[in-house]
């Protein structure tokens, strides 16, 4: 085990075990929360050792152990202040990174002395192993190997060791040695009770976890008498169930540190007294896709919006072109998607669902098609209709009309636990597409949807709200004025109870916006359709570009351009930990016949192209789940069908 830095528990050979009378730990430390040696190199409040020399590593200090051949020791008085005992559970936390430079091979001597009696408990590492040596029954030197334990040069790791009830293991008063290669060691905490990893892993600021006990470490509250009452310390008593195996697992106080292992997730938990926290997890990962499902429509299809009915299941809407048909709800079945409900519409562009309370509410967009199909440019005047569901008929019933312009997109959304309604209204007419598009609210005294709102907008396409910390922002596709597809698109933001202009960006024919978060990262993704100027040819084959928020710029910045052709729509989602994006390419300029491209994000490369999906005039994309399966479903806008993919992982 060679480059290895160790961490022994060493009992001088006088002392003799102690018995199994040891039956619970009482609090040893008087006022002091927790047990803790720290080499914070400050003034009066650091134990002192020696062959130790301070650094500055920033943002905090370290100590540098300057020899191989050397130690730092002290004794377990000065921790345990009224035990005579060493306490029968704790958790040891190290926290130390490897310089570059390999220590010299330790030699036989000093692996005897390493290995001799004396030894109680050691921790020795190497970049690709973890040993645990300890001295079990019979006074055996027992050697544990643990492989996968990887560290890195130059760089912090905060190593945590659990000792819990065991009955051949007992520790008496013992002077703790540690001894490193040459290294850098931050810290050493000795943390009363069997597993304190869960307050250490995963912290939510892991660049200081690295070199410092987290604040909820610091705050850990060694229980002691309260009411005339012993508490005992640690998670586990003898007669508890360590691993509980299972699919179905509550979490309780009464449950707080055992694990849970999930066959079928292939997970193991850890119960916080309150929720199951991954300690590990299979995660999903995109293999292949496969075609699930072809559905055949009555019309061509605009729209799809997929979403849940209580007690129902899965359905989705579909948005067809046809006035004569109309449009039609589909119920996921073992089979895919069957037919449920049609609702009659009038060149249907657009659903969806939403929740006021516990009622749920579909709203579709009609653009006035005419019976055969086409769109009809002469009225100025549509309504679209808000359905509500019956719970007893298990059907939309209608609920209320408002009139739109060949509405385009309707989009959902709460503020302060009031409920909206934005419709982006396409054009009046023939070419009036510089016109006012509206923002609805709920009426609680009417039990209605009321305007107000209006923003002008040119060509309205799409509607996307998302909330950023305390901000809420809607933001316009603009796609035509009327003479050219490069318009600026908008930006809003919240304030005082009305949307305000918070940035625009030029776009070409935006169809549709996309927001979506990675980490801390938050994106936007425009569906660029066309270039289209006054005079000359129509572009289709363009760049659709990701945008990300500049936290100190307070602005939205380029980040990524993508090839497109007539874009319509983007769809996120996330399988495990890694994160797609997929887009609806339409039309190249020849050919309604292309693939939609499946991207993966790769960190630094942003999204790259990982699947190519075979479309016909591809107009939506929609992602859902169900049952522990993942799928895609796309829509056609020239042709009576839309297909399901179901997404193969492993």
């Amino acid at each position: 085990c060679n480059e290895f830095i160790s961490l022994q528990l060493l009992l001088p050979t006088s002392l003799t075990r102690a018995s199994e009378a040891i039956a619970k730990f009482e609090p040893c430390v008087g006022d002091g929360d927790v047990l803790t040696m720290r080499l914070h190199m400050k003034k009066t409040d650091v134990v002192k050792v020696r062959y130790v020399k301070s650094m500055w590593v920033q943002p905090v200090f370290g100590g540098l152990i300057l020899s191989p051949d050397r130690s730092l020791s002290f004794p377990s008085s000065e921790l345990l202040l009224n035990c005579d005992l060493f306490p029968k559970q704790f958790s040891i936390v190290l926290t130390l990174k490897f310089s570059h430079t390999a220590p010299k091979r330790e030699t036989k001597r000093m692996r005897r002395k390493k290995h001799g009696s004396r030894i109680l408990l050691g921790l020795k590492f190497s970049r690709k192993r973890l040993d645990l040596v300890f001295r079990g029954h019979g006074e055996v030197v027992e050697h544990w190997v643990f492989r996968g334990a990887r560290l890195a040069d130059n760089q912090w790791h905060t190593l945590v060791l659990v000792v819990g009830s065991h009955p051949h293991v007992f520790f008496p008063p013992f002077s703790l040695r540690a001894c490193l290669s040459a290294g850098l060691l931050r810290q050493l905490v000795l943390v009363p009770g069997s597993d304190a990893t869960h307050h250490i892993c995963p912290s939510s600021d892991p660049q200081l976890a690295a070199l410092s006990v987290p604040p909820l470490l610091l705050d850990l509250h060694v229980p002691g008498r309260e009411g005339g009452r012993h508490w005992h310390v640690g998670f586990y008593s003898q007669t508890e169930e360590r691993v509980a195996v299972g699919l179905e697992r509550s979490c309780s106080e009464l449950r707080r540190g055992q694990l849970w292992f999930n066959p079928l997730r292939k997970g193991l938990y850890l119960c916080d007294g309150a929720a199951w926290v991954t300690v590990l997890e299979d995660h999903k990962r995109l293999d292949y896709i496969l075609e699930h499902q072809v559905l055949a429509t009555s019309s061509e299809t605009h729209d799809v919006e997929v979403f849940e009915v209580p007690s129902v299941g899965l359905m989705a809407a579909m948005a067809h072109r046809s006035t004569a048909s109309g449009s039609a709800v589909y119920l996921w079945t073992s089979s895919g998607f069957q037919l449920h409900q049609n609702i009659s519409t009038s060149g249907a562009l657009a659903w969806k669902h939403f929740t006021v309370g516990k009622k749920l509410f579909l709203v579709g967009s009609n653009s006035g098609g005419d019976p055969d199909g086409q769109m009809s440019k002469k009225s100025e005047v549509d309504f679209s209709v808000v359905y509500k569901w019956s719970k007893r008929r298990k059907r939309f019933v209608q609920f209320q009309t408002l009139q739109t312009h060949c509405a385009r997109d309707w989009e959902a959304f709460s503020i302060n636990q009031e409920t909206y309604l934005a419709v982006a209204n396409h054009r009046k007419g023939n070419n009036n597409h510089t016109i006012n598009s509206v923002i609805y609210k709920w009426d609680r005294l009417t039990k209605s949807f009321q305007a107000h709102q209006t923003l002008l907008t040119s060509g309205a396409y799409d509607w996307e709200f998302f909330t950023v910390g305390p901000y809420h922002f809607l933001v316009v596709a603009n796609a035509f004025d009327g003479v050219t597809t490069s318009v600026d698109s908008v930006i809003y933001v919240w304030v005082n109870g009305s949307f305000q202009v918070f940035q625009t960006i030029k776009t070409f024919c935006a169809t549709d916006w996309e927001m979506f978060q990675i980490g801390n990262r938050v994106f936007l993704v425009v569906a660029n359709g066309h270039r289209l100027y006054s005079s000359g040819p129509s572009q289709y084959t363009i760049n659709s570009t990701i945008y990300e928020l500049d936290m100190t710029g307070r602005l939205f910045v380029r980040f990524q351009d993508i090839v497109t052709h007539s874009a319509v729509d983007w769809e996120f989602f996330s399988l495990g930990e890694e994160y797609f994006l997929v887009v609806a390419n339409s039309f190249n300029g020849e050919s309604y016949s292309l693939n939609s491209i499946l991207y993966r994000w790769q960190g630094y490369e942003g999204f790259v192209p990982v699947h190519w999906l075979p479309t016909i005039g591809c107009s939506d994309w929609e992602f859902f789940s169900f049952k522990g399966e993942s799928y895609l479903i796309y829509s056609s806008a020239k042709a009576p069908l839309s297909k399901v993919f179901r997404l193969k992982t492993y």
